[in-house]
This record gives structure tokens, C-alpha cells and sequence, in this order.
């Protein structure tokens, strides 16, 4: 593995575990009383109450059926961010939000356990990689083309995730490096 692909790796993976650590919403489908999960504590909630947790807490509530993470489905969302990226110009990129990515890599790799045991539909599997790829094609392109050029980091604003901050730093970097190499000179 390359050193680029570690560095990568450690940011999803410390990525990850904020994201894990973040608080989000869940409406409550059955009553708990003082649970202990580790250093972490749920005292008294009610049926039908929205409350706020971990998200790990909240998937883990989800997956034994006892509360309902609040949120919109993540297909629904990469096939309206899809549609927008294609609708921007060369050089313009769509907003996505800071999670996006992790939301995606977790979505996809939900949908493909799930149909590993025979619980899942591939084509589910198939469709959601396929936008996924098709957006990622498309941002990474036009991530290139930027970094090659005069477009400063801080001029993108917040349309950038962190891993996409992180990839342009990179490619403008090697892209600088590159013009210097062919150009003998300081770029």
C-alpha cells in the first residue's frame, strides 16, 4: 500500500469515528430504561419520543428495532447531488455535505452485506455504486482541472469535503511539482 493510499485510509478512518461520535435524532419505537452501553448511558425514554445520541448508539437502537434513525434515505440524496453536479459547468462544483462520502461508504457497504446473506437486492447494490462512481468520476475530474490551474483552496469555499480538501492539496501539490520538473523553473 502506498503512502498516499495510508494517509487516505487514516483520514476516512479518523473520519469514521467522529462521525460514529456525532449526535443524531431518533424517534424512540419502544421504551428503555437505564441501559449501560460502556461509559455511555440511556436513562428513561419513551415510545414515540425524538431524542438525541451517538450515532453508533443510534444504529445500534435502529438495528434491534428499537428506534428509527431520522433521516432521509442516502439514495435519495446521492441521485439529487448526481443530477446537480451535471447540471454545474466544467469548473463549478455542487455543495456536499461534510459526511457525504462516509454516508456513502457506509450506505454501500450496508447494501452489500445485505446482499452477501441474501438479504439485499443487487441491483439496489448496482445502481447506488454505479451513481456513486459516476459522481465521484465527475467531481474528480473537475477537482483536476482546478488544481492544475491558479484556483486557490480557500476560493472553493466550503463546496469541498474534507477528503476532496484533502485530494486537491495533494494533486495541486504534484501538479505544481510536475510544471516545475518540465519547466526548470518555480511555478
Amino acid at each position: 500500500m502506498s503512502r498516499a493510499s495510508l494517509e487516505i485510509e487514516e483520514l476516512f478512518e479518523k473520519r469514521e469515528r467522529e462521525y460514529l461520535m456525532a449526535k443524531t435524532r431518533v424517534t424512540m419505537r419502544s421504551s428503555l430504561e437505564n441501559i449501560d452501553a460502556g461509559d455511555f448511558k440511556i436513562e428513561g425514554v419513551r415510545e414515540g419520543e425524538d431524542v438525541e445520541f451517538p450515532r453508533w448508539v443510534a444504529e445500534e437502537l435502529a438495528q434491534l428495532n428499537l428506534a428509527e434513525i431520522s433521516e432521509e434515505p442516502f439514495e435519495a440524496e446521492i441521485l439529487r447531488s448526481l443530477s446537480r453536479e451535471k447540471m454545474m459547468g466544467p469548473l463549478q462544483l455542487s455543495n456536499l455535505s461534510a459526511d457525504f462520502y462516509l454516508r456513502m461508504r457506509r450506505r454501500l457497504l450496508q447494501l452489500g452485506t445485505a446482499v452477501k446473506a441474501g438479504k439485499g437486492r443487487r441491483e439496489d447494490y448496482d445502481k447506488l455504486r454505479n451513481a456513486s462512481y459516476d459522481l465521484i468520476g465527475m467531481r474528480l475530474g473537475k477537482l483536476l482541472s482546478l488544481s492544475s490551474s491558479s484556483t486557490q483552496l480557500s476560493s472553493l469555499g466550503d463546496k469541498l469535503t474534507p477528503e476532496e480538501r484533502e485530494f486537491f492539496s495533494a494533486a495541486q501539490s504534484v501538479s505544481r511539482e510536475w510544471k516545475q520538473a518540465l519547466l526548470g523553473e518555480v511555478v
